[in-house]
Formats: structure tokens, sequence, C-alpha cells
């Protein structure tokens, strides 16, 4: 059978079904893994987000905690340094002074 620009009909290969189908099925088979392969990342990254969600928690616990317990620490210091003891607070502060210092020469001489 002749075309009208001249080109000669050529009939495609004998069963052209079954590689179109073949194709098709090799093309399922890929998307099937990949889709598989997508789930199993996801699953690790929900794994992920709820560990990484329980840590974040626990820090705040944490966190609330010791401001609990700073804050409590910072009333008995203020009602001390309203009792009579005057240089309590002075006291303090060169304690203070005497182990940071004590720690500078630890770590410097290290």
């Amino acid at each position: 059978m002749r075309r009208a620009h001249g080109a000669y009909y050529q009939p495609l290969n004998q069963n052209p079904s079954n590689v179109v189908e073949d194709e098709n099925d090799r093309m399922t088979e890929e998307l099937k893994d990949k889709i598989g392969m997508l789930k199993s990342l996801s699953i690790d990254i929900g794994n992920e987000v709820k560990y990484q969600d329980k840590m974040l928690r626990d820090i705040d616990d944490d966190m609330e905690r010791t401001g609990g317990l700073l804050g409590n620490t910072m009333a008995k210091v203020l009602r001390l340094s309203r009792g009579s003891h005057n240089y309590f607070i002075l006291y303090i502060f060169l304690f203070s002074l005497f182990v940071f210092f004590v720690l500078y020469l630890v770590i410097k001489f290290r």
C-alpha cells in the first residue's frame, strides 16, 4: 500500500501487542519497586520524627525542672541576703571568683 507522501506502509513486527504489554509490565514492576522504596523511606522518616519529638520533649522537661531549681535557689539566696549576715553575698561572690580562677588554671595548664 502506498501512502500520500511516497513512503510504503511497513507493518509492525508480529504480535505488537505482546511487545507493548511486556514493556508495560516491565515499567509497572519498576514503578512498584520505586513505590516500595518510597514507602519504606517515608516510614523511616516518620520513625525519626517521632524519636526527635520525644527527645525534644525530654529536653523541654529537663529545662523546666532546671528552671524551677534555679528559681528556688535564687529565692534562697535572696532570703539569705536579707538576713542578718551583711557580708554573705560578698563571700558568695569571692567564692565564685575563686572557683572560676581555679577552673581557669586547670584548663590552661592541662
